[in-house]
């Protein structure tokens, strides 16, 4: 059986902080790509489909390092697990800035940072929330806004060095390097928590996660997972390139900061999710689908009429469906996982949220192939979450984890 054990008082008054360090790092890492996407596109000769395919490619290390990384984690410890995630992710930047006019070097680079970015939330995740002995609660919420921080300063500050820095294809990769670094030193002072490991049972049962057949995590937490980054993803990579001929003398600026202001705007929500998640219901899940059914809206609307404000109104809302989804999907995993699979429940739940990062490169084939258009398909996007919404409604206050299991 596993437990764990309470953070040490040698670690400081804030033992989650080195943590939250490390998963901001990894975070960054994962997203610094996203706003030079337009410049890849148009500097360097990639086809819109092949550049969203690079921004896809990440999820490919994202969802194994996720779903063994996690239970792997359950089993050995923390520690073993999340210290190489910043140094595999200055890896995978590494391979980025060597490659950048060779897709083969720009994939395994996205790889790489999706192995460290899976880490980090998986495992990550789950070392915050139990070094969080000052406050249980707010694990979810500390995790989920650490990732949006990384997430978000990533993208700014890489297309703000390649707009109007020199080595625009270099510099922004070596400011992750050296970030990568100081989060792998700090994380060498955290203290393990897992204690009481049983590994006499073989891996493979490890990797089973019983919750995830709950009644709760498949009628509630499913539903909303694909939308936390599918609209992230329309948000900061499908509506930069639909700007760029719109943003004036500055597209890979603008991208920058139409992720900027997405993923801002999800941080800003998700302080509040604590006070609108209750246990009673999936109320914040409801809160986050009605955002982001908003947020579809507004991105149709802004496909349609190409102007800088609509994009900006667009990406704020969008985020904040972002954000909502996030957190208040890591607050339903956290009720109902028991302590031996909470890293587990937890992979499982970000491997289904990483699904959201294939709607930039199947909007862009479907224009592409068909008819289509996007504020077309950005429609069926409302439908589609207007439905997700709907059934998560319906199982409201169904299948509420027993208070033992909270």
């Amino acid at each position: 059986m596993t437990t764990t054990a309470p953070a040490s008082s040698t670690t400081g008054t804030r033992p989650w902080l080195p943590v939250a360090l490390g998963m901001l790092a990894v975070a960054w890492g994962g997203n610094e790509f996203t706003p030079l996407l337009v410049m890849y596109r148009e500097g360097y000769g990639f086809s819109p489909v092949v550049v969203d395919v690079f921004l896809f490619a990440y999820v490919v290390g994202i969802v194994p390092a996720l779903l063994v990384g996690g239970p792997l984690s359950d089993r050995y410890g923390r520690r073993p697990l999340m210290l190489p995630a910043p140094l595999i992710a200055a890896a995978g930047s590494l391979l980025i800035a060597l490659g950048s006019h060779t897709a083969a070097l720009l994939s395994a680079g996205r790889v790489l940072s999706g192995v460290a970015l899976g880490l980090g939330m998986a495992v990550g995740g789950s070392w915050v929330k139990e070094l969080s002995v000052d406050s249980p609660t707010a694990g979810a919420r500390r995790a989920a806004m650490s990732l949006t921080a990384g997430f978000a300063t990533g993208a700014g500050v890489a297309g703000v060095l390649a707009q109007w820095a020199p080595w625009p294809d270099v510099l922004p990769y070596a400011v992750h390097i050296g970030l990568a670094v100081l989060a792998t030193l700090a994380l060498a002072g955290v203290r393990e928590t897992v204690r009481n490991a049983d590994r006499t049972t073989p891996l493979r049962d490890d990797l089973r996660i019983p919750t995830a057949g709950h009644a709760r995590f498949v009628t509630v937490v499913l539903p909303v997972a694909p939308w936390v980054f599918g609209a992230a993803s329309v948000a900061y990579a499908v509506l930069p390139g639909l700007m760029a001929d719109h943003a004036g003398a500055f597209p890979v600026a603008f991208s920058a900061l139409l992720g900027v202001v997405a993923l801002s705007s999800g941080f800003a929500i998700q302080a509040l999710g604590r006070r609108i998640d209750t246990p009673s219901s999936a109320r914040a899940v409801l809160v986050a689908l009605a955002v982001v059914v908003v947020g579809m809206v507004l991105v149709a609307v802004a496909a349609e009429v190409l102007v800088v404000p609509m994009a900006l109104l667009a990406a704020a809302v969008l985020g904040g469906g972002y954000g909502m989804a996030m957190v208040s999907g890591l607050q339903e995993v956290q009720r109902i996982a028991g302590p031996k699979d909470l890293a587990g429940l937890t992979a499982v739940f970000y491997s289904v949220t990483y699904l959201g990062f294939a709607v930039p490169a199947l909007l862009a084939l479907l224009v592409e192939e068909t008819a289509l258009t996007y504020p077309e398909l950005f429609g069926a996007g409302v439908v589609l979450a207007a439905a997700s919404f709907a059934v998560v409604a319906w199982n409201s206050r169904r299948h509420l984890p027993a208070p033992a299991s909270r």
